[in-house]
């Protein structure tokens, strides 16, 4: 198969986030004065682990010996070889994570931490295989070649990035990218005692809660993103109706699986507002008028709107309430996915206006639509 998936740069950027997940908060570095190395020979099980620390070690790295696969299958090579170069890959570096957690005070390498990971990093290998062997991969590249433009797998990989970054709590449904607060209370406090504190940005500038109109069109805009951004590499009506309408039904439902692993599933839809609904709804329905719209078009609305939906969302302060959900990610279970859900909330809206502001600067013609 040609070798143009966006396999790779998922399997690049899901290693990052493991690096992320495993070494978090990457602070506190100090030798323990024993051989790193010690934890392989530790016994199985360990003193204290949990059904969930066993489950989330294999599944975490399911995905990267899926990809990994993956991309050396769309690449032109044969399953005996990718399956097992793409799980000695994924154990590799589970290897170097529980080396390099042994200089972490907040961590504890574990041998068993590592046979897991190997075990879902080769998992994730043979399904790769095992859908190529079957012909789906050949099918899904049949689709992608039907449904989506040449040169599509920097969208499909923000596309694919987007479920897992709404799973930070936001302020406000699909209101990633809030950024400014935090990082000016981060430059106050490194710059403390220097005359460069004055410059911060917030320093002088009280942020002001958005009004509910603002709030609304927040909510609208987030959810409208991703599928202008759909658009541009789909050109085909229908299937962009068929696209936008996935894409609300995902987002719904992954803002509710974060809502409920905050608070518990019982309050998984109390986010659900009436206004929040409107939202939901007026973006939907907007998403559809655009259908018609050229690609080159969709991606100079995406900037206009991203850019509003970012400036709104930077300038409006958070709540303590909102601070008290954040407590409920940075303790027990969420810790090893406090950084890696949130710079993903953080990075997506700005990688994505990055990619756009790339495409819209193509000088290639846009093709015509399809009915």
């Amino acid at each position: 198969m040609q070798a143009r998936s966006s396999a790779w740069p998922l399997s690049a950027i899901y290693a990052a986030l493991i690096v992320f997940a495993s070494l978090f908060p990457f602070d506190g570095w100090r030798g323990q004065g024993v051989d790193p190395l010690v934890f392989l020979t530790a016994r199985i099980p360990p003193p204290y682990w949990t059904w969930f620390d066993v489950n989330i070690n294999i599944a975490g790295y399911v995905p990267l010996g899926f990809l990994l696969a993956l991309g050396m299958l769309r690449d032109g090579r044969r399953a005996r070889w990718a399956v097992p170069v793409a799980a000695l890959l994924g154990a590799m570096l589970s290897l170097c994570m529980e080396f390099l957690q042994i200089y972490l005070p907040q961590r504890v390498p574990s041998n068993l931490d590592l046979s897991l990971n190997a075990a879902g990093g080769l998992l994730g290998a043979m399904l790769a295989g095992l859908l190529e062997r079957l012909g789906v991969l050949q099918r899904w590249a049949h689709f992608r070649e039907r449904w989506l433009q040449p040169g599509s797998g920097g969208a499909v990989t923000l596309l694919a990035l987007w479920p897992p970054a709404l799973l930070f709590p936001a302020a406000l449904p699909f209101g990633l990218g809030q950024v400014l607060e935090r990082l000016d209370l981060w430059l106050s406090e490194q710059l403390d005692g220097t005359p460069f504190v004055q410059w911060l940005p917030l320093w002088d500038a009280p942020a002001l809660p958005l009004s509910p109109g603002a709030e609304l069109l927040c909510v609208l805009f987030g959810l409208l993103v991703p599928c202008l951004l759909g658009y541009c590499v789909i050109t085909h009506r229908l299937r962009r109706l068929a696209f936008a309408t996935v894409a609300v039904l995902v987002g719904v439902g992954v803002t509710a699986l974060s809502a409920a692993l905050t608070y518990g599933p019982v309050h998984a839809w109390e986010w659900l507002l009436p206004s929040i609904r409107a939202a939901i709804w007026g973006g939907w329905l907007l998403a559809l008028l655009l259908v018609f719209v050229p690609r080159r078009l969709c991606g100079v609305l995406l900037l206009v709107v991203l850019t509003l939906h970012l400036s709104w969302m930077n300038f409006a302060p958070t709540d303590a309430y909102f601070d008290q959900t954040l407590q409920l990610w940075e303790q027990g279970r969420f810790l090893r996915f406090y950084g890696l859900a949130q710079w993903l909330g953080w990075l997506w809206p700005y990688a994505t206006l990055a990619y756009v502001g790339w495409y819209v600067a193509q000088r290639s013609p846009a093709p015509r639509m399809a009915a």
